[in-house]
């Protein structure tokens, strides 16, 4: 599964997420709010028998929550033991890369930074290379709702 990415794009920007952190890419149904969280935590939503915490990625980066008519699609991983369905606007594709990623040059949006890893280069576009965990992990969100 090397140089196998999900490529999507999540706040206006192309992503690449690689294969081995995504369990499944899901349209949500319905998003329960959690009283007394940020606009970052959407709520909760029910996937198989089992809950997932929703986190509206675009709130993190844009700090403003995204519209409720707009959160439908997400991706759905398990990190640090908990699932969670991170919020995106739309999945391209899932691709093999053959170049693999190459490391961050330039300027990087400030609220990008904690979450980039590199860039991934596919049919001539730039892919902004995140890790999905570091959206949990890094920000101080709770280890589920």
């Amino acid at each position: 599964m090397n140089n196998l990415y999900l490529l999507a794009t999540l706040a206006g920007t192309r992503i690449a997420v690689e294969a081995c952190e995504v369990e499944a890419v899901v349209r949500l149904a319905e998003i329960s709010p959690v009283p007394g969280m940020g606009p970052h935590v959407a709520g909760l939503s029910a996937l198989r028998s089992r809950v997932l915490t929703i986190i509206d990625v675009a709130a993190l980066i844009h700090g403003r929550a995204t519209p409720a008519q707009d959160r439908h699609l997400a991706i759905i991983a398990n990190i640090s033991g908990h699932s969670y369905g991170l919020m995106v606007d739309a999945v391209s594709d899932i691709s093999h890369v053959p170049g693999g990623e190459v490391p961050l040059r330039g300027q990087l949006s400030q609220a990008w930074t904690p979450h980039a890893r590199g860039i991934v280069e596919h049919d001539g576009h730039p892919w902004l290379r995140v890790s999905l965990a570091a959206f949990i992990e890094g920000n101080g969100l709770p280890q589920a709702a």
